[in-house]
C-alpha cells in the first residue's frame, strides 16, 4: 500500500480548489466544536463567557475532523464528476460533524427552518445538540442524508452494500472507524463485495479511518504493520491506497489524489463489466486514511480527544475555536462562505437516504393459484412457490436474504426464477446467502432504508444473533415515524422456520423461540408477530407483510409436512381477524363453552386439535371452543398495541370466567404478559416451550414440554369445575397414553402410528 495512489500529473488541487476545501473543513470543524460546547455567542462576536457554554458537555469530537475532511473532499468529486454519492457514517457518534456538514449544505435549514443558515440559526444549531428537547449526539434519524445511526458500531459497511444493490449509478462512500473495524459484524462485512454485481449494482467505496484510538485503548488496525493491513484488505478483495499525515496542506492534496484515483477505478470497473456483462468480482478500490484523533484540537492524537477534550473554559475554548478563523468562514450575518463547494447532488439531500421517497409498491401475484386444499403440505414450500413469482414480478426491487438456509427452509422454488448473487462464480441474482445473520440483516436493512423490499429467512433459534441489530432498526423506525420529512419504508420481515418444535436433524442448540419475546419488547407501533398455523395462512400472512410499511414483522412457520386446516378463503378471513373461533373444531354449538382451547403456532395448533378430538370421543357432552391466534399482538388491549382486541371482543371470544387452556409456540409467560389486564386472566393456563429439548421425535419433543394432546386433555380435566372427579379415569388414561408413546419412541426411534397418522376426522 503506497502512501498515495499513483496518478500522473502534479497536484490534484489548484489553489482555488484547495482554499474551498480548506474553508469548508475549518468551518465544519468550528461548527462541530460549537455544537459540543456552546449554547450562545456562536460567532464569538464578544468575548466568550461561562454562561455561553453548556452546563453539560456531551458529544464526540475525536472522529469529527476526519469526517469533515472526507465530506469536503467528496463534495469536490461530486461537483467535478456529477456523480451520485451517499455518505454512510460508521463512527456515528460523530453526530455533530455530520450535522455541521448538512447545515453548511443548507439541507438542515430546509428541513428545520428555525435552524436557519445564519447567525441566529447557528445559535440554535449549537444549543439543540445533545440538549433537552433538541437532537441526539449521534447521526440519528433526525439528521438528513443518513440511513445509519452508528451509535452501535459494526453495521456501516453492510448498510452501504445493501444501499448499493440495484442502484447502478450510486456510489456509497462508507467511513469505517478503527474501533468499529474490530467488531465481528464489520469483519464479516468486508465480504459484501462478493454479492455486489458490477453490472447491475452500484459501488461501495470503503474509507477506513485510522486515527489510532478507541475510547481508551489503541485501535488494532491502526497499530498492526502496514504489510499486514494490506494483506488483510487485499485478501478481502480490495485494492487499498493509503493517505496519511497531520499537515492539512499535504493531506488535502493526497486525499484529493486518492479520491480521483478511486472514482476513476470505479468508473473503469463498471464500464468494463457493463460492456461485457462480466459479473465476476473485480478488485474494488478503497482508501485507508490515517489522521490524528481529534485533529486540530486539544489532546490531538490521544485518547483524551475521543469525546469532550479538556480545555480551559472560557479562555482555552475561545482560543481553540478562533484558531479556525471564523471571520474568514462566515459573513457578518453568519452565512457560511462555502457555496462554491456545494454540489447540485448534495449528499445531505440524497433521496436514497430517505428511501420512502423512492419506494415503489411490489407487484404481488394473486394468492389464488397458490392456495392448497385441505390435506398435508409443507407450508414454507407452498410459500416458496409464491415468492418465486414475487421475484419474477419485481426484478429490480425485491431480494431474499438468508444464512445458507433458503433451500433448507423449503424456499428453493425461488431459485427457479433467479440465481444466487455470488460474484466469485460470476453469478448475479436476487438471492443473497452468506453464513452470517449479521450480514444478511445489515444488507437487508440497507436495501430497505434506501427504498426497496426484501425478506430474511433464518432458523428460528439463530436469528437471536441479530437481537441487537433489530433493536437499532426498531429505534430508527420509531423515531423516523415521528419525523415529518421521513417517508415510510418497506417493513423488515423475518420468515423463521426450522423452529423449536421440529429440529429433526439437530437438537437443544437449535431450540429457542425467544426472538418473539425480544421483538415484543420494542415499541408497539413498529412490531408485529404472526404465527400462521398452516400453508394457506402463511401465504396470506406473507402477502400482508410484504405490503406493509415501517414495521418489523416476525413470521414463524414450519417447513415439515403438516395439516392444512383452512381453505385459502378461510385463511384470508382468519388472518384479517387475527384471532378466530374455529367453529368446525368446537363443540359448544355457538353457545357458551365449558372450556376454551386456544392455540398459536403450527405445532400447538396440531396438538390442540388432537386434544379437541380426544375430548369429543371421551367427553362428548363437554362444550369445547377452539380458538386460533395468528396475530399474536391481538392478545393485548388496544391501549397497548394498535392490533389489540377491545376488552368486550376479547371476553366474547375467550369468555369472562371459563378455563382457557392456551397452547403456545414459545415461552408461556409471554402469553401471560400480553393478557394480564384481561378479565379472565386468572383462568388462563398456558403450555409452551420450557427449555426442554434434545434430538428426538416430534411428539416426544412436545411431551418433554407438556404441550402434547394428552397433557392438554389433562389440563382440561384439572381446570373445568366438577370434571376432575367425573373424568378421573380419562385422566389416568391420558397419563398412560403419554407413557406408551414415550416407550414407543425409545424402542423404535419414531413416533407411535396413532400419533404419526392422526388426522382431523372431518370438516
Amino acid at each position: 500500500m503506497g502512501r498515495h495512489a499513483q496518478r500522473s500529473g502534479g497536484r490534484p488541487l489548484d489553489d482555488a480548489d484547495f482554499e474551498l476545501i480548506d474553508v469548508w473543513w475549518r468551518a465544519a470543524n468550528y461548527l462541530t466544536v460549537g455544537q459540543i460546547y456552546l449554547m450562545d455567542n456562536p460567532l464569538l462576536r464578544e468575548p466568550l463567557r461561562r454562561e455561553h457554554v453548556k452546563p453539560r458537555l456531551l458529544g464526540h469530537w475525536g472522529t469529527g475532523p476526519g469526517l469533515n475532511l472526507i465530506w469536503a473532499h467528496l463534495n469536490r468529486v461530486i461537483k467535478a464528476r456529477d456523480v451520485d454519492v451517499m455518505f454512510v457514517t460508521g463512527p456515528g457518534h460523530g453526530g455533530p460533524s455530520i450535522v455541521a456538514n448538512t447545515w453548511l449544505e443548507g439541507r438542515f435549514s430546509e428541513l428545520y427552518p428555525s435552524v436557519s443558515r445564519d447567525a441566529s440559526g447557528m445559535a440554535r444549531l449549537f444549543r439543540q445538540f445533545s440538549f433537552p428537547g433538541g437532537i441526539p449526539s449521534h447521526v440519528a434519524a433526525e439528521v438528513p442524508g443518513s440511513i445509519h445511526e452508528g451509535g452501535e458500531l459494526g453495521y456501516s459497511l453492510m448498510h452501504a452494500y445493501g444501499a448499493a444493490l440495484d442502484n447502478p449509478d450510486l456510489v456509497v462512500a462508507c467511513v469505517i472507524g478503527d474501533g468499529e473495524a474490530e467488531t465481528g459484524p464489520l469483519a464479516g462485512s468486508w465480504f459484501g463485495n462478493v454479492f455486489l454485481s458490477p453490472v447491475t449494482d452500484g459501488a461501495v467505496l470503503p474509507i477506513l479511518h485510522l486515527n489510532g484510538f478507541k475510547i481508551a485503548n489503541p485501535a488494532v488496525l491502526a497499530r498492526i504493520p502496514d504489510d499486514d493491513l494490506v494483506s488483510l484488505l487485499r485478501g478481502y478483495g480490495y485494492r487499498p491506497v493509503e493517505v496519511a499525515g497531520d499537515k492539512p496542506h499535504e493531506v488535502h492534496q493526497e486525499l484529493a489524489r486518492a479520491l480521483d484515483w478511486a472514482f476513476d477505478e470505479i468508473g473503469a470497473i463498471q464500464r468494463h463489466a457493463r460492456s461485457t456483462n462480466d459479473n465476476g468480482r473485480p478488485r474494488w478500490p478503497m482508501i485507508v486514511l490515517r489522521t490524528p484523533k481529534g485533529w486540530t484540537g486539544p489532546g490531538e492524537g490521544t485518547v483524551h480527544a475521543h469525546q469532550v477534550p479538556e480545555v480551559d473554559i472560557p479562555h482555552g475554548l475561545q482560543e481553540w475555536m478562533r484558531s479556525y478563523r471564523p471571520d474568514d468562514l462566515f459573513t457578518d450575518e453568519g452565512v457560511p462562505r462555502v457555496d462554491e463547494l456545494i454540489p447540485a447532488r448534495r449528499m445531505s439531500a440524497s433521496p436514497h437516504a430517505n428511501g420512502g421517497e423512492l419506494l415503489r409498491d411490489l407487484v404481488l401475484p394473486s394468492l389464488d393459484p397458490y392456495g392448497v386444499p385441505l390435506g398435508e403440505f409443507e407450508a414454507t414450500k407452498v410459500a416458496g412457490e409464491w415468492l418465486r413469482d414475487v421475484v419474477k414480478a419485481n426484478p429490480d426491487r425485491f431480494r431474499l436474504f438468508g444464512p445458507d438456509e433458503v433451500e433448507s427452509n423449503r424456499l428453493g422454488a425461488v431459485l427457479e426464477a433467479t440465481d444466487r448473487a455470488f460474484t466469485l462464480d460470476g453469478t448475479s441474482g436476487r438471492v443473497i446467502e452468506v453464513l452470517s445473520e449479521h450480514l444478511c440483516q445489515g444488507l437487508l436493512e440497507g436495501y430497505l432504508l434506501t427504498g426497496r423490499h426484501g425478506l430474511l429467512t433464518s432458523y428460528e433459534a439463530f436469528i437471536h444473533i441479530v437481537d441487537s441489530m433489530v433493536n437499532q432498526h426498531a429505534k430508527w423506525l420509531k423515531v423516523s415515524r415521528g419525523i415529518a420529512w421521513r417517508r415510510p419504508i418497506a417493513s423488515l420481515t423475518y420468515l423463521l422456520s426450522s423452529h423449536v418444535w421440529r429440529q429433526d436433524h439437530n437438537g437443544f442448540s437449535h431450540q429457542d423461540p425467544g426472538f418473539i419475546d425480544h421483538v415484543v419488547n420494542k415499541k408497539a407501533e413498529v412490531v408485529r408477530v404472526y404465527l400462521p398455523p398452516d400453508a394457506n395462512t402463511l401465504l396470506s400472512t406473507l402477502d400482508h407483510c410484504l405490503r406493509s410499511r415501517h414495521y418489523i414483522n416476525v413470521v414463524v412457520a414450519g417447513k415439515q409436512p403438516a395439516p392444512s386446516w383452512l381453505t385459502l378463503e378461510e385463511a384470508k378471513l382468519h388472518c384479517r381477524r387475527g384471532v378466530g373461533i374455529w367453529q368446525w373444531a368446537s363443540t359448544d354449538d355457538g353457545g357458551e363453552p365449558d372450556v376454551v382451547l386456544a392455540c398459536a403456532g403450527d405445532v400447538p395448533t396440531l396438538e390442540t386439535l388432537a386434544a379437541a378430538d380426544l375430548l369429543r370421543q371421551h367427553l362428548p357432552s363437554l362444550r369445547v371452543r377452539v380458538v386460533n391466534v395468528v396475530d399474536l399482538m391481538r392478545l393485548q388491549p388496544p391501549s397497548e398495541h394498535p392490533h389489540g382486541m377491545p376488552d368486550a371482543l376479547f371476553d366474547t371470544v375467550f369468555t369472562k370466567d371459563r378455563p382457557v387452556i392456551f397452547a403456545y409456540h414459545g415461552y408461556p409467560w409471554l402469553i401471560h404478559r400480553l393478557t394480564y389486564r384481561r378479565t379472565n386472566h386468572g383462568n388462563l393456563h398456558v403450555r409452551g416451550y420450557k427449555e426442554e429439548g434434545t434430538t428426538t421425535t416430534p411428539f416426544d419433543m412436545v411431551m418433554l414440554n407438556d404441550l402434547d394432546r394428552f397433557h392438554l386433555v389433562m389440563d382440561v380435566i384439572d381446570r373445568v369445575p366438577g370434571l376432575s372427579v367425573r373424568a378421573a379415569q380419562l385422566r389416568q388414561l391420558m397419563e398412560d397414553e403419554r407413557q406408551r408413546c414415550r416407550d414407543h419412541t425409545r424402542a423404535t426411534g419414531e413416533d407411535a402410528p396413532q400419533i404419526r397418522d392422526w388426522a382431523w376426522p372431518s370438516r
